[in-house]
């Protein structure tokens, strides 16, 4: 990225994506309204004619328009991983959070000052070369917040499974 990524611009894509998946929750309403067709339901009859009981451009359309928004949504993830990847590099630059840490690699948890809450729940293990270990996910960091979870609505982790399963259909 040429320009310098900021709070506000990362706000803004998240805007965006979230008006993404707006639209393609309001069109997948769409093909539950055309007799719950969906993305892979057939629109023609036995007979191999057009079928007669739901508006067969209706559902083409919004099928075409899921699918495009589903790429526009996915580039856009890339897009919001990069900048927030690039914002905390230069948090971790500006506070110098890059060299602490001891030789046995424990640390006292990371702690944000944009992000408010309590944390629901703290890091035990973090597996080499998995993707939390990619994202800077340390033993001990404390998570305030995961996609739409956090303390006030989080019972058990298989919200966290819900979570990633929804991130990945929109995907």
């Amino acid at each position: 990225m040429n320009k310098q990524v900021t709070k506000e611009s990362v706000r803004q894509l998240i805007s965006r994506k979230d008006a993404i998946e707006t639209d393609i929750k309001e069109l997948q309403d769409v093909l539950h309204s055309q007799k719950n067709v969906g993305l892979d339901g057939s629109l023609v009859d036995s007979e191999g004619f057009p079928r007669n009981d739901i508006d067969v451009y209706a559902v083409r359309n919004a099928r075409n328009r899921i699918i495009c928004l589903q790429n526009d949504h996915k580039d856009l993830m890339n897009e919001i991983e990069r900048a927030i990847h690039e914002l905390h590099a230069v948090e971790r630059q500006r506070s110098g959070e890059g060299q602490q840490g001891n030789e046995s690699g424990s640390r006292e948890p990371r702690r944000s000052a944009t992000v408010c809450g309590s944390p629901f729940a703290r890091i035990e293990l973090v597996t080499p070369g998995s993707p939390a270990k990619d994202a800077g996910l340390q033993v001990g960091d404390l998570i305030l917040e995961f996609g739409s979870m956090n303390s006030s609505n989080f019972s058990s982790l298989q919200n966290v499974a819900d979570v990633v399963q929804h991130s990945l259909s929109v995907s």
